[in-house]
């Protein structure tokens, strides 16, 4: 006997750029907060640009039309997998106590 498993897909609900984070609220009830200074056209932008946002795909990213910026939720829910950041800034507590961070 098979059975049909549909792969739940977190999406986003809302998001909120509030001084210098970008916050993004899932539909599972997570809040996923990141550096803005990881997205520069959005850390660049001003208060109504960053507020000036929309879902795309039905949540899974966010587009922002002023500063043409696409943000996938994937990408803030595994950023290591997405984005080129600072060593030091996806590096682990394990990590810096073994003197590797």
């Amino acid at each position: 006997m098979s059975t049909l498993v549909a792969r739940a897909e977190t999406l986003a609900v809302d998001v909120e750029c509030s001084g210098d984070a970008l916050c993004v609220t899932l539909s599972d009830g997570r809040v996923v907060s990141m550096p803005l200074v990881w997205f520069p056209r959005l850390a660049g932008a001003s208060t109504r640009e960053q507020s000036e946002w929309e879902l795309i795909g039905g949540g899974i990213g966010i587009h922002w039309e002023a500063i043409d910026e696409d943000i996938s939720v994937a990408s803030l829910l595994r950023p290591e997998n997405f984005m080129r950041l600072p060593d030091k800034a996806l590096a682990t507590d394990g990590a810096k106590e073994a003197g590797r961070g």
